[in-house]
């Protein structure tokens, strides 16, 4: 990490919210973009969360000390797998005790090479919703992306940023897109599932679904402990269809590539792209909390918001 490396690094103190995507090549060019932003933030006395993938935790740790008392440090490769579950984790970061006086500053890298395309298509979603959560707040979210991943990976995150920049500087990004606009392009058909067991269901036979998911995941393999877990996930997926996707609704399961797939699919709609990406407050009447659940829950959640309706597909690893 060089010093003073960064020319128009940094928050503008005049701007409340800062988003930028920074693009590395080497682990000197991540040292000085990641570094020096996070550098900054202390020099400017605020708490910082640094959530990157682990050999890129550790570079970091190097430089800063891994007990820094500012610095609090996530291995993304754990805490983002799903990456419904990060924007949660930055809000609760931002707002916990202690940070609410102040701005927070926080480093993370949602995409890494080895991600599926379905888990980066799940990130540029998350990465696209930053911008509403987080509109107006005092925050500064600092995004790397490393220049070895797809190229529609790092157009995507030219779409999903305001800000775009490497180890030199910051530009604003002439592809920006509306938040709104870049969840939908996200809403591409899903590949069909190859020999899934299908389940019609209803109010009066949820109880029949999930015996019927219990016993088709057991025999596919899946430990006991993860079928507690799976059988949440797919109760709140079809409760929710009873309740707000027209009454009824069709569960498809079934296995590939190490894992257990459950889609639900009902006439239903989501009409705010950020339920359940946040933890939901209890005593709110506007819900969200089951969706949450569900990305809590299980490895991947991908959503689409069809023509005919709502598509939730539940990803949970053997293992």
């Amino acid at each position: 990490m060089t010093t003073n490396s960064l020319v128009g690094h940094g928050p503008d103190r005049q701007i409340p919210f800062f988003h930028p995507a920074l693009f590395y090549n080497t682990e000197n060019e991540y040292l000085d973009g990641v570094g020096n932003f996070v550098q900054g933030a202390l020099d400017d006395e605020r708490a910082v969360l640094v959530a990157v993938p682990g050999s890129r935790l550790k570079l970091l740790k190097d430089v800063f000390g891994g007990d820094h008392e500012h610095i609090t440090w996530v291995d993304m490769t754990g805490a983002g797998r799903n990456p419904g579950r990060i924007l949660s984790m930055l809000q609760e970061f931002a707002d916990r005790p202690g940070n609410g006086l102040k701005p927070v500053s926080i480093v993370g890298e949602p995409i890494w090479v080895g991600r599926t395309p379905a888990e980066s298509w799940e990130a540029t979603r998350h990465e696209a919703l930053i911008n509403l959560a987080f509109e107006g707040h005092s925050l500064s979210i600092l995004c790397p992306y490393d220049t070895a991943l797809p190229e529609d990976v790092l157009a995507q995150a030219h779409r999903t940023h305001p800000v775009v920049g490497d180890s030199v500087a910051y530009r604003a990004s002439s592809d920006y897109t509306d938040p709104h606009e870049v969840c939908r392009d996200c809403d591409i058909p899903l590949p069909e599932p190859q020999d899934a067991v299908i389940v019609t269901f209803g109010g009066e036979n949820l109880a029949r679904v999930r015996d019927e998911a219990d016993r088709w995941a057991a025999t596919a393999g899946l430990p006991p402990e993860r079928r507690t877990d799976w059988l949440l996930a797919i109760g709140e997926a079809t409760s929710n269809s009873v309740r707000h996707g027209g009454g009824h609704g069709r569960l498809s399961m079934w296995r590939a590539d190490g894992e257990l797939v459950a889609e639900i699919s009902d006439r239903g709609r989501m009409a705010d792209p950020l339920i359940g990406r946040r933890r939901p407050d209890p005593y709110a009447p506007t819900g969200g909390r089951g969706v949450w659940i569900m990305h809590q829950l299980c490895d991947l959640v991908e959503i689409r918001a069809a023509t005919q309706g709502l598509v939730l597909r539940l990803h949970m690893g053997l293992k």
